[in-house]
């Protein structure tokens, strides 16, 4: 089962090495990993989306807990949290196709950031989901080149 972990952090060097080092030392799996500062500049919050069954899941937390410098590990449920993602897609396009990706980018509430002779970059933002769908839908297009940035999430409550 897929899991997204948010862990707030001391904004201190050497923290995500940390981090990282657990999950690699224990043989888990990072399938995204995001950190970024928050609010208070001396913390950071990484947001890990990670598989395992519920023990495996008890058993990194209780980890990272015991971890120097981590202040609060949440393991949000589906429906507990906001969550986003940023995409950036670049599609290759001709004369007849622009048109089409150009109406399929504005019902995604999608954005064209860049414009080429041959290709279009296209940022999309928003859940897994719906990020999942525009790329499907890009593929028939020819996809180029994609990046993305990983999850981010806080909590609902």
């Amino acid at each position: 089962m897929r899991h997204t972990i948010s862990v707030l952090v001391e904004n201190k060097f050497g923290v995500l090495t940390r981090v990282a080092g657990l999950f690699s030392g224990r043989g888990y799996n990072i399938d995204t990993l995001n950190v970024g500062p928050t609010h208070d500049s001396e913390l950071s919050r990484m947001t890990i989306v990670t598989h395992g069954d519920e023990a495996t899941i008890e058993q990194i937390i209780k980890q990272l807990n015991k971890l120097p410098d981590v202040i609060k590990v949440e393991d949000f449920l589906a429906g507990e949290a906001v969550d986003r993602e940023l995409v950036l897609v670049k599609v290759g396009v001709d004369s007849k196709s622009r048109a089409e990706v150009m109406q399929i980018t504005d019902i995604f509430r999608a954005k064209i950031v860049d414009v080429q002779p041959k290709s279009l970059t296209i940022e999309v933002t928003g859940n897994e989901s719906k990020v999942e769908k525009f790329i499907n839908l890009m593929n028939s297009f020819g996809v180029q080149e994609i990046t993305r940035t990983g999850k981010v999430a806080l909590p609902r409550k």
